[in-house]
């Protein structure tokens, strides 16, 4: 019995390795690293990342009003010769960029209303894709409570995008980002 579960977990093993280098994967754009996540390989796909600030993230400082409401800008500065895929992306297959924001009692945010895109065809997909390029700004309208403590905060975000040049797709990343908020 001993020898047969041995047997099946080499070959378990072995499968989960083969399967892993089709399989996309999440990079955290400050370290490198990378873990498996859901998605089969797609005629394009590279699992070598591209350089780290193809794709960056900023917001400039938001103030609100206790009790007040105000719209944020996250800026997604995209490197030349380079795209991601829009929100919502072309097809199911495909990694919609997706600004996620922490939940704080202080400050509420709604869904991110994200930008118009362009419709572009690559050498790697027989159909036009809905891409940004350049730079794009995702915006948030927040909210803070009537008795949320007057002073600064950052709240993170998270931004997660699959970068691609004219010929390959590029494991997906998540870039941590904040945005400063001044409650007054």
């Amino acid at each position: 019995m001993r020898r047969y579960l041995g047997i099946l977990l080499t070959l378990l093993l072995a499968v989960l390795t083969a399967c892993s280098g089709s399989q996309n994967s999440t990079t955290n754009s400050t370290n490198g690293s990378q873990s498996a996540t859901s998605g089969g390989s797609q005629p394009g796909n590279s699992s070598k990342p591209p350089p780290a600030d193809v794709v960056r993230a900023e917001s400039g400082k938001l103030e609100l009003k206790q009790g007040g409401s105000a719209e944020a800008s996250v800026k997604v500065t995209i490197a030349n010769g380079y795209h991601i895929n829009a929100n919502p992306a072309s097809f199911s297959y495909l990694i919609a960029t997706e600004l996620q924001l922490q939940p704080n009692y202080d400050v509420t945010a709604e869904a991110p209303k994200y930008p118009a895109s362009v419709t572009k065809t690559f050498a790697f997909s027989k159909d036009p894709l809905n891409v940004y390029e350049g730079t794009a700004e995702i915006k948030v309208s927040f909210r803070a409570a009537s008795k949320a403590p007057k002073g600064d905060l950052k709240l993170g975000a998270r931004l997660r995008v699959q970068p691609c040049d004219e010929q390959t797709c590029f494991p997906p990343r998540t870039i941590e980002t904040s945005i400063p908020i001044t409650i007054n």
